[in-house]
């Protein structure tokens, strides 16, 4: 892996594609194993399913998190001692809705635990997509606005700009089974419609700086109680579930670091 050619790429397009960080003859039961652990979530008309805490139900793709071509592009973009902030799976059945623009959380406007806009021009959060089938044009690969993630602001926002229009320079970020997406989490990005007769596999790996609070993710945490559950219905905020200590343990050593933070307290 060229490092300093994707660290050139996130700084000047906000993403990259790196081919074969999954070898080509191992892919195909990670994505049989993450399929089998995503179920339908929200509005099934929209063809997608997902699952979150993913680590804590499939490990399957936990040896691969330790590769040490992504670890240098982490540490590199937002410094040692980061943290995963979620793992969470989504498929892409054939024919799904085109979701709308957004940026990743702490980003999303609709989220309780937001940095609001206009927000500030600094690396704080990395986004990965790990493509377990091919990600095409034909299959759905994920909308991106190209150098979007140097915007202050992004269309969860009150911008202007209609979250389910199309973008003049949209595009879709492709590649082979076995390949993965980093992208700056400030990178406006929407789901595509799967045109093809199979589902489309991926799981979303973010990364966080070692400073960035998690708490609002955190089930029973204070911060999620004052942020999320107090205010009343209609609060949004992703969630990601704790870590059992059986699953923990049995993680590769080189992964145990990036999810101690999630791991069951008792």
């Amino acid at each position: 892996m060229d490092i300093a050619n994707i660290l050139l790429h996130l700084k000047i397009d906000g993403w990259h594609v790196e081919p074969g960080i999954i070898p080509v003859d191992e892919v195909d039961s990670v994505r049989k194993s993450v399929e089998k652990s995503s179920i339908p979530k929200g509005n099934p008309n929209q063809g997608v399913n997902s699952e979150t805490s993913l680590i804590s139900k499939d490990q399957s793709l936990a040896p691969y998190l330790c590769h040490d071509g992504v670890l240098k592009v982490v540490e590199s973009f937002i410094g040692q001692h980061f943290k995963i902030s979620f793992t969470t799976a989504i498929v892409n059945n054939p024919g799904n809705d085109r979701g709308v623009w957004h940026s990743d959380w702490p980003f999303n406007q609709n989220n309780a635990g937001h940095i609001q806009a206009p927000y500030h021009d600094a690396v704080t959060h990395l986004t990965t997509i790990w493509m377990l089938s091919p990600f095409s044009v034909e299959t759905g690969g994920t909308l991106i606005v190209p150098g979007s993630h140097r915007s202050n602001n992004n269309p969860s926002g009150d911008m202007g700009i209609d979250p389910l229009k199309s973008y003049p320079t949209e595009m879709h970020a492709t590649g082979d089974a076995g390949s993965v997406l980093f992208f700056d989490s400030r990178l406006w990005h929407a789901t595509a419609t799967n045109l093809g007769d199979k589902p489309r596999v991926g799981v979303a790996v973010r990364f966080a700086p070692w400073w960035l609070n998690l708490d609002s993710l955190m089930p029973g945490s204070d911060t999620r109680k004052r942020m999320v559950e107090e205010p009343g219905p209609g609060i949004i905020e992703p969630e990601q579930g704790l870590i059992p200590n059986d699953v923990f343990n049995n993680l590769p050593e080189k992964v145990k670091p990036m999810f101690r933070h999630w791991r069951t307290k008792h």
